[in-house]
């Protein structure tokens, strides 16, 4: 198992892996969630997969096992910025405006993480080494690119995990049904300088 993290500038060193990426996405968000997002040749997008962002694949012999999207909160593009600052300012119909409980912050030290998955082939006996190599990764990669904060939409029981593999993860929302219970957290990444 290793983990990759893909961005537009490296994505012709790693074949098949980011078209297996969205293939992964969309197997987890449209296929077995059932969500109504944009989709193309059995691959899953959106507006946020853009030049700015990067996508953390834990990945074994081709096939995703896990992913992550992150995009820094400074991005602009067209009249979106990104997807929980959108939200809270009502460009999205699927996401409640009222997901955070302050305003949603820009800054070059703030990235976004979003659309987080675990593929529902990982056996139970594997997913927590898995989340943690996702997390890992995910860690390593918001630190390079200069981020000491991470906002995220993620399963309201995933913050729990977060803190059990020593993820700095606080609620800076309420829980709510967005095809399921999700929560905004703030994560710190300070005590991951290391």
């Amino acid at each position: 198992m290793e983990a990759t993290t893909l961005s537009y500038a490296n994505l012709h060193n790693h074949g098949e892996l980011f078209a297996n990426f969205f293939r992964a996405r969309h197997e987890t968000f449209i296929g077995r969630k059932r969500w109504d997002l944009p989709q193309v040749d059995g691959m899953e997008f959106d507006q946020y997969d853009t030049a700015a962002s990067r996508w953390v694949a834990v990945h074994e012999n081709g096939r995703v096992l896990a992913g992550v999207r992150l995009l820094p909160t400074t991005h602009q593009c067209g009249i979106y910025s990104y997807m929980i600052r959108d939200a809270q300012r009502g460009l999205l119909e699927a996401i409640p405006s009222n997901l955070l409980w302050q305003e949603a912050p820009i800054g070059e030290h703030i990235w976004e993480c979003s659309r987080i998955f675990v593929s529902e082939h990982v056996p139970s006996g594997q997913r927590m080494r898995v989340q943690s190599q996702l997390i890992h990764e995910m860690v390593i990669s918001a630190r390079t690119f200069g981020a000491t904060q991470v906002l995220g939409l993620i399963p309201a029981l995933a913050p729990r995990l977060a803190r059990r593999v020593g993820l700095d993860c606080e609620p800076t929302g309420p829980v709510l049904d967005i095809g399921g219970a999700h929560v905004c957290v703030e994560i710190s990444l300070a005590t991951k300088m290391h």
